[in-house]
Formats: structure tokens, C-alpha cells, sequence
């Protein structure tokens, strides 16, 4: 088969800082993650010591304020940055997109003193962060948890499973939402739970599908204590912490998607052009080269998306429905586009020898995770038609 290796995307970024970024990006990817990607995905290894360089290279908090450690980059980039990462190795992309949701409660809400105290280390000090709102029963219900906290002097007291959770059992530190007032969404509040704390303890990880690498395992809290200083915002205020981290979650999984199938579509299309049948490369049929362009468009209308959506948060405008379109449309591309690229492949497709099977397995969490496809569609339909009748 010729060479015919794929070209980078060709991004529009508002700044050199950007750029300088995305090339340290790209170099990172392919030389630290790329080639171990399918070995240390099928061994189901975490690349812990990977996110020790993330974090040293500036990458663990980018969109965040440079007082505490952050990177001062416009969601704009942080996401392309993200979007650079899935491509090569999703478990990778995730977790910095799944670290960042996890320092969004502290980062947006908690008080000066205690983001002084605890954001420096969360954002660049090699920790490595999870979010906690699901539970076994409660998933698209979550205003309907049971993980309580109970006031004990000038302590809390956590009782409670949390289910689903991405670096469970490994993370440094976990944004927990639990109840500590009456049933329902205002009678939560958030709290910053450290990874080592006495009565934490996590599950065996679950068997996936796909993203073995990526560990996600239920945690329990077993009078788990905590100080109130490591409440985040004010009590009954939690679940709003929630939503507010979902939106940007969202934008994260959307890009992280558009990594995913843009390393789909570069594996097809390099097969596609090298492979011979009746003496011609399958990409000269115009069933081939139809599905092909289909993929491209797909994938750069959902590029646009998540970058639209992602202007208008840097712009301090709403952009609630815009984060459900993008993590719609963007992860409904992954699965589609990646189910394609085993088709160009054909029986190839179907085996470990080529990464795009694998890929196909993980595009299908992103329809799951941060909200399922089918919340997107009610979130975007609120916006649009008012909530639903009772």
C-alpha cells in the first residue's frame, strides 16, 4: 500500500500561544501515546505515569485561571486541545476532560481561601481528579441520589455509593454531590473528598466494551469525614454545581468524539487508498468514496458545533442548549463514522490488527456518558418548546 499518512487538521486558533500549544499537543501524542495506545488498551492499562506528564507540560488545567495554576485558554482551545488527545488515545482524552469536569465545582464556586488552598495541586501539581453525581439507582435521575451528608460540629459525615465513576479507586481527589437536605435537586451540596480519605473505598472495575485502559468502578463512602471547609458553595446549592459543570462536561465528550472519528476516518481513508481490488484502489468506487466524504462532512459539522457552543461560554453568553446539540450531534458522529470505517475495512475492520474495531467499541460510551443522547434531545427540546407538561 503507498504511504499515505494522515494530514493534521487544519485548525483555526485565535492566537501563536494556541498554536505553540497544539504542536506540543501533537508531539506529545505522537510520541508518548499513539504507539502504546493498543497495547496498554488491551492489557486494560491506566497510563498513570502519562498524566504526570499532562500535568507537568500545563495540560490538566488548561481553561482554568493561571492565579492557581491554570493555563488561561479559552474553551476554544482547551477543547481542540482535547479533541488532539482522543485521536490518539480516547482513555486519554477522557480523563483530562473527565480532571477538568472534576475541578469545575471548586473553580467556579468555592470560596477564594480554599481555591488558594487546594486548586494549585488539583490543576498542575500531578493530581488526578473524578466526579461523583451518579449512583446505581439514580443515572439520567440524578437530583434523585441517596449519598448522604450528615453536619457533625463543624464536620460532615458521607454515607453512600456512587456508581460510574471514571478513575475510580485511582483519582487524587473526587467532587462528590451529596444530600443533606430534604428530597430533591435543593437539597444537595457539593463537597472535594480526598482520594485517600478513611472510608473511601472503590469497587472492583467494571468490564467494558470498550475503553479498558480507563478505569470505572463504584465508590463507596463508609462515614467518610470531611471538614466544611471542603464544602463547595452553599448547602443546597449542589446539584445547580452539577448542571453548570455538565454544560462544559458536554462540550469535553463532544470534543473527544470528533478526536475519535477524525482517527477513524485517517485510518480509512489510508486503507482505502492502498488497498487494491480488481486492480484499482477501493477509494476510486464511488460507494467508497461517497461514504468517505460523508464521514469528513459529519465530522467537520461537529467541529462547528462544539466550537460555536464553545465562543459563546468564552463569550460569558448562555450556551446550556448548544453543549446538548454539540454532545448530540458529535457523539451520534463518532458512532457512525467509526461503524463506517470497519465497512471500508471489511474483514480487516473486524480484527485487533487494525485500531479502527477498537474504535468502534469506545464511540459507544460517548452516547452514554455526562448525560445520554436521549437527555441531550429533552435538554434541547426544554429550550425550545418550554419544560414538559405535568
Amino acid at each position: 500500500m503507498p504511504d499515505r499518512a494522515p494530514q493534521p487538521v487544519d485548525r483555526q486558533l485565535p492566537t501563536d500561544e494556541a498554536r505553540d500549544l497544539i504542536s506540543l499537543v501533537r508531539e506529545i501524542a505522537q510520541r508518548e501515546i499513539a504507539p502504546h495506545a493498543a497495547e496498554e488498551e488491551d492489557a486494560g492499562h491506566f497510563p498513570r505515569e502519562l498524566f504526570t506528564l499532562l500535568s507537568e507540560s500545563g495540560l490538566l488545567g488548561l481553561p482554568y485561571d493561571s492565579e492557581y495554576g491554570g493555563g488561561d485558554q479559552p474553551y476554544e482551545v482547551y477543547l481542540q486541545v482535547l479533541e488532539e488527545l482522543a485521536a490518539a488515545r480516547l482513555t486519554v482524552g477522557l480523563g483530562v476532560s473527565v480532571h477538568s469536569l472534576s475541578c469545575h465545582a471548586l473553580a467556579q464556586y468555592g470560596s477564594k481561601e480554599r481555591q488558594a488552598e487546594y486548586l494549585p495541586a488539583m490543576l498542575g501539581g500531578g493530581l488526578l481528579g473524578a466526579y461523583g453525581l451518579s449512583e446505581p439507582s439514580s443515572g439520567s435521575d440524578a437530583a434523585s441520589l441517596r449519598t448522604k451528608a450528615v453536619r457533625e460540629g463543624d464536620d460532615w459525615v458521607l454515607h453512600g455509593t456512587k456508581a460510574w465513576i471514571t478513575h475510580g479507586g485511582i483519582a487524587d481527589f473526587y467532587t462528590v454531590m451529596a444530600r443533606t437536605g430534604a428530597e430533591g435537586a435543593r437539597g444537595i451540596t457539593a463537597f472535594l473528598v480526598p482520594g485517600d480519605a478513611e472510608g473511601l473505598s472503590a469497587a472492583v472495575p467494571e468490564k467494558k466494551m470498550g475503553m479498558k485502559g480507563s478505569p470505572t468502578a463504584q465508590i463507596h463512602l463508609d462515614g467518610v469525614r470531611i471538614s466544611d471547609d471542603r464544602r463547595i458553595g452553599d448547602e443546597g446549592q449542589g446539584f445547580a454545581i452539577a448542571l453548570s459543570a455538565l454544560d462544559s462536561g458536554r462540550l469535553g465528550i463532544a470534543a473527544c468524539a470528533i478526536g475519535l472519528a477524525q482517527a477513524a476516518l485517517d485510518e480509512a481513508v489510508a486503507y482505502a487508498t492502498g488497498r487494491l481490488q480488481f486492480g484499482r484502489p477501493i477509494a476510486d468506487f464511488q460507494g467508497l468514496r461517497f461514504m468517505l466524504a460523508d464521514m469528513a462532512t459529519q465530522i467537520e459539522a461537529g467541529r462547528a458545533l462544539y466550537l460555536a457552543a464553545a465562543r459563546l461560554r468564552d463569550a460569558g453568553r448562555p450556551f446550556s442548549k448548544q453543549a446538548a446539540m454539540a454532545k448530540l450531534h458529535c457523539t451520534d458522529t463518532a458512532m457512525k463514522v467509526t461503524t463506517d470505517a470497519v465497512q471500508v475495512l471489511g474483514g480487516y475492520g473486524y480484527t485487533a490488527d487494525f485500531p479502527v474495531e477498537r474504535y468502534m467499541r469506545e464511540a459507544k460510551v460517548l452516547q452514554i456518558v455526562e448525560g445520554t443522547n436521549q437527555i441531550q434531545r429533552m435538554v434541547i427540546a426544554r429550550h425550545l418548546a418550554g419544560p414538559e407538561s405535568r
